[in-house]
């Protein structure tokens, strides 16, 4: 409905969809949100224990620096391959949720299919969760690269 109404160009009713958007969006990513900043707090104080960042202390640089240059670069790969997990996650939580909210989306369209037994849209929404579930993959290892410049992406 997003997309319906940008297309058509009725910002009001873009505005209003945001709006009753939000809850079911809070109710998605509040749990994966909690868990990211975890693993990123654990991640970034087990690199700033490490050498390397007592060696960029030692020269002088900034705490800023040392923080976002040397330990944030370092901490963030591991909530990188979290990231994609987690989206793949929230592909399923949508079903219920949408199924909750009574919001007509996607996971909402996958369990009609699935009681009505449309075997035609149950295969179509599979599709469509298999090509998200490698994208969000894809998506994940190429910010890797762009994380650690010691990743590269073979051919």
């Amino acid at each position: 409905m997003l997309i319906d109404s940008l297309l058509n160009g009725d910002v009001r009713i873009f505005l209003d969809v945001l709006r009753h958007l939000f809850l079911p969006a809070l109710t998605l990513c509040i749990g994966s949100f909690a868990l990211m900043v975890r693993v990123m707090r654990s991640s970034m104080l087990e690199e700033l224990g490490k050498d390397y960042v007592r060696t960029a202390r030692a020269k002088g640089l900034p705490e800023r620096a040392v923080v976002y240059r040397h330990a944030g670069k370092n901490a963030v790969i591991p909530v990188i391959t979290l990231a994609g997990i987690q989206f793949i996650r929230l592909l399923g939580g949508t079903v219920i949720v949408e199924t909750i909210f009574d919001y007509p989306g996607i996971g909402r369209f996958g369990v009609t299919a699935a009681q009505q037994l449309d075997i035609a849209g149950i295969m179509g929404f599979s599709l469509m969760v298999a090509v998200l579930f490698v994208l969000g993959n894809l998506v994940s290892d190429v910010l890797y690269t762009a994380a650690d410049p010691r990743i590269k992406l073979s051919e």
